[in-house]
């Protein structure tokens, strides 16, 4: 007879070869299988079409020439000059001022002011 002493043999190998079945019956199936939920998506605004941004650059050399498109001015005239033809620009767009790195802090300044005293809002000074 059999005591509690006795430990008995587990045979597991008949369930190791149902789980391999089953996880191979998993991976053939798994991919072919498509969950979709009907939902209804909200109404969208109506598309807008973008218009293109304007740019406006200015350029100031070391000699304080002062370049706006084909024009040029001189630190002293520029500001009148350009309050003159401020009409010929859209006050929304940008604006971006190079100045030479030799020039002194206050001509940058004035510059900036000058252009800012207009009207532009966008105004930024570019670097590299």
């Amino acid at each position: 007879m059999f005591g509690w002493d006795d430990d008995p043999d587990l045979n597991i190998t008949p369930l190791v070869d149902v789980m391999l079945v089953l996880m191979a019956i998993l991976m053939i199936t798994a991919p072919t299988i498509n969950f979709e939920e009907q939902i209804t998506l909200p109404k969208g605004s109506q598309s807008k079409v973008l218009k293109k941004i304007k740019t406006l650059t200015i350029r100031m050399d070391k000699d304080q020439t002062i370049y706006l498109g084909r024009n040029t001015y001189t630190l002293n005239n520029f500001a009148d000059n350009f309050v003159l033809h401020s009409e010929d620009f859209d006050l929304e767009s940008d604006v971006f001022i190079r100045a030479d790195q030799r020039l002194a802090y206050r001509d940058v300044m004035y510059l900036l002011k000058s252009v800012k005293h207009v009207g532009f809002t966008k105004v930024s000074l570019i670097t590299e």
